[in-house]
């Protein structure tokens, strides 16, 4: 009958998003498994088939000679890791609860809660299984040197940037269109596949081969991140401002939209979803 009241400040909301944040982004890590440890495992091992794959492409269609000069799997490294780390955090977010979801109907949570849950998630996941990684194949197989691992880091970071960038674009549409979402978010990780360019290094490419992938702020970040971690090799064709320029406009343009569909979006849109 009669209740202590709290006015809500700033700084008590702020608080309480980040402990909602933090605790959305600990279910977010289990979802996949009840074990956080069985969890970490699939994702190190999804890593490293790719790994193989690319390592016996490479092998045996005899293209190792196109690669820089240096530590062959680390050149491959280099690649695959920021590459997950793109693809994974534009899934994870792109597959949020949204504002059709029966979880807003809970108070506290918010879109931007689960936004920032799915990205944070995906980020310590793919460091985990990167540190993992990276540790097992300097103590089991050859020492690592990296020219330069907070720039190469950096790259990392804006490879994830990117993803969340495009992630939370293709959340932001989900409502209107459920199924041309998923296909184009499909076709793009697909793609990506191939226009990252972590197969090959931008010095390498001609001109008019060089405009097919420029576009592309994944590509950007490999290439430079190349260029932190081989002291021999310096990127001339990307930059590292570009992708963090375009995975803030995606972002910003991102929120317009959920911010927009957020207003109109009905409940009765994620019936029988």
């Amino acid at each position: 009958m009669f209740q202590a009241t709290r006015k809500p400040t700033t700084r008590r909301t702020m608080f309480g998003t980040l402990d909602l944040v933090f605790h959305a982004t600990v279910h977010n890590i289990r979802k996949t498994h009840r074990n956080a440890l069985a969890g970490l495992l699939i994702n190190i091992f999804q890593t490293a088939i790719l790994l193989a794959t690319f390592y016996l492409m490479f092998s045996i269609l005899g293209i190792r000679g196109n690669a820089i000069r240096g530590d062959f799997l680390l050149y491959l490294m280099s690649g695959i890791f920021l590459f997950m780390a793109h693809i994974k955090a534009l899934g994870a977010i792109a597959r949020a609860d949204g504002p059709t979801s029966s979880m807003m109907q809970h108070a506290p949570l918010t879109t931007f809660v689960t936004i920032g849950a799915a990205a944070l998630s995906s980020l310590y996941l793919q460091l985990l299984s990167m540190i993992v990684i990276l540790f097992l194949y300097h103590v089991l197989w050859t020492p690592i040197v990296i020219a330069n691992p907070i720039g190469a880091l950096a790259m990392l970071l804006l490879a994830w940037l990117s993803g969340v960038g495009v992630g939370i674009v293709f959340f932001s549409l989900r409502p209107w269109a459920p199924e041309a979402v998923t296909i184009a978010s499909t076709i793009y990780s697909r793609l990506n596949m191939v226009v990252s360019g972590k197969m090959f290094v931008a010095n390498t490419l001609p001109g008019y081969m060089l405009a097919m992938f420029d576009w592309n702020p994944l590509f950007h970040a490999i290439d430079q991140a190349r260029g932190f971690i081989f002291i021999n090799y310096n990127p001339h064709f990307s930059s590292p401002t570009y992708p963090l320029w375009v995975s803030l406009g995606l972002i910003m343009i991102g929120l317009l939209i959920e911010s927009f569909t957020r207003r109109h979006a009905s409940i009765s849109w994620g019936a029988g979803r």
